[in-house]
């Protein structure tokens, strides 16, 4: 990147998370990455580019090799002028959305992280002329607790997910509970797959935002809604899907287009070949925990109809679901078996501080601290070393469990011929494609109590929202139905005792409708 030459008003505002903020160039296929701090609380220019490269370094020798090197892009650390960080901070304050304001963009030491623009990325250079569609979807956690440290029976038959959406609702994030459940998304059923990304297309929230051309068209920011509704996103994709402008208008196109979008996007995820070390792990779901949510709508909807859900049809081992997949399920103990191993660990630091740099708790993130997440053994031997390594995993873990997929495609040409280049068909036009990871920080050491509180709260507020919702159904059973009607007669019987006899449909029906 050239310094000298560098003009803030050619990036502008692309996105940000809890702790970095993200600008793209206009032209050029780049973004930088500045971190956030709150207000009060300012970092040396060495330990921001010290966190910045240690990003790059867990990126490469740990997450590129779980993962595979085609699907992670590392960037690289590189220090900008001042003025420029200040003008840039004051361009894109007007556009960041008020629910991430509470943190501000680091403009003091100059340092950001280079990286490829993901959502305007060709994959090959005849590419360059041709429109891009990118869908980045954070799918979270894919599989339910098999350990047997959890003590809340509901965390083995509901996903984190479904339950934190009540919780998020009732706090105000989200307005509304979404249909998608990540399980159903991990199934490898193309049914389950497809009810998933029809669900985030409804209820988008934070897991879900599609780009064209490297313009949000569709995506929420915050809890007010939206950036498009489906019918305007329709409008954006048809070129894509219906090249021939064959289709017309209204709500069939609209259901047809959405059809052929989660239709491709299913087929790109369940690709793959990269092959990367993850079967090192030598994890899978396996037998350990069930692979439907009871939560999960198309769940209940086939109970309903007194039909079983379709479990799984098994993930590729290749794609790229299935690898993240096996890095989630490095949280072996679950939070609730992994928290006292932190006291341990804690309190181990507590009496040796200087212990900390040589536990690699803050880096490095080299070959030898990657060797230890493959130590997969869960009997714990009392020691401060397995502890380490269960925290350590699970700070992998649950990095895998928020990172983001992110999935270009580019329409093909009729002569292009397909030989080593990812092509992925619809039923009236062909994508090249590519897919990459995003958002692969390790998560910090020091988070490590918060999510041991928020996992009680979370699963607390559910079930008292489940326990709510079934003392508000029972009472309106009867109530209900004019036909529920008790009769009671006095009967004699011999002895000249009196017995009660009841008539009505109540005990003809057994059960009364609701």
């Amino acid at each position: 990147m050239d310094e000298e030459k560098i003009d803030e008003n050619e990036w502008g505002y692309h996105g940000e998370g809890n702790k970095s903020l993200v600008v793209a160039h206009a032209q050029r296929c780049v973004v930088l990455r500045f971190l956030k701090f709150p207000p009060n609380r300012k970092k040396t220019p060495e330990e921001i580019f010290q966190h910045l490269q240690s990003i790059v370094d867990f990126g490469k020798n740990v997450m590129k090799e779980f993962l595979g090197e085609n699907y992670v892009h590392c960037g690289e650390v590189v220090q900008l002028p001042l003025d420029f960080v200040k003008q840039l901070c004051l361009k894109v304050q007007s556009e960041r959305p008020e629910s991430r304001c509470d943190k501000d963009l680091d403009t003091l030491s100059g340092y950001a992280l280079c990286l490829p623009n993901l959502a305007r990325l060709q994959t090959y250079h005849f590419a360059e002329h041709r429109p891009i569609l990118c869908v980045e979807i954070k799918p979270k956690c894919g599989f339910i607790p098999f350990s047997s440290d959890v003590t809340h029976e509901m965390k083995h038959k509901v996903c984190r997910y479904c339950m934190h959406q009540h919780l998020k609702v009732a706090t105000g994030k989200w307005k509304q509970i979404s249909k998608y459940c990540p399980l159903d998304l991990y199934s490898g059923n193309k049914q389950r797959m497809h009810f998933a990304l029809k669900s985030l297309l409804q209820e988008a929230q934070n897991n879900l935002k599609i780009f064209k051309n490297g313009e949000l068209i569709y995506g929420c920011t915050d809890a007010r809604g939206p950036v498009a509704d489906r019918r305007e996103l329709a409008r954006h994709l048809k070129p894509f899907f219906f090249p021939s402008n064959g289709l017309a208008g209204g709500p069939n196109c609209t259901r047809a287009v959405i059809r052929e979008l989660v239709r491709v996007i299913t087929r790109v995820l369940l690709s793959g070949s990269d092959k990367g070390r993850v079967g090192a792990l030598r994890l899978g779901p396996g037998p350990q925990g069930p692979r439907v949510c009871e939560a999960s709508p198309f769940s209940r909807t086939l109970r309903r109809q007194g039909k079983n859900s379709p479990e799984c049809s098994g993930l590729p081992k290749g794609c790229l679901l299935y690898k993240t997949l096996q890095v989630q399920m490095l949280d072996l103990l679950d939070i609730e078996g992994l928290y006292p191993l932190y006291r341990r660990v804690e309190r181990y630091l507590e009496e040796f501080p200087e212990e900390r740099k040589t536990l690699q708790i803050d880096g490095p993130y080299d070959e030898a601290f990657y060797q230890k997440l493959l130590d997969l053994s869960t009997e714990d031997d009392g020691t401060v070393a397995f502890a380490l390594t269960k925290v350590q995993q699970y700070r992998v873990a649950m990095t895998a469990k928020d990172c983001s997929i992110m999935i270009a495609l580019s329409p093909c040409l009729q002569d292009t011929r397909s030989d080593q280049r990812p092509i992925v068909p619809s039923s009236r036009s062909r994508f090249t494609f590519s897919v990459s990871v995003l958002d692969l920080d390790l998560k910090p050491y020091e988070s490590i109590p918060h999510q041991y509180k928020l996992d009680g709260k979370i699963v607390n507020y559910y079930s008292k929202t489940l326990h709510a919702k079934d003392a508000a159904v029972m009472p309106t059973r009867f109530k209900e139905s004019e036909d529920c009607t008790l009769v009671l007669h006095k009967v004699g019987l011999p002895l000249g005792d009196t017995q009660w006899k009841s008539t009505g449909n109540i005990f003809q029906d057994k059960e009364c409708p609701t």
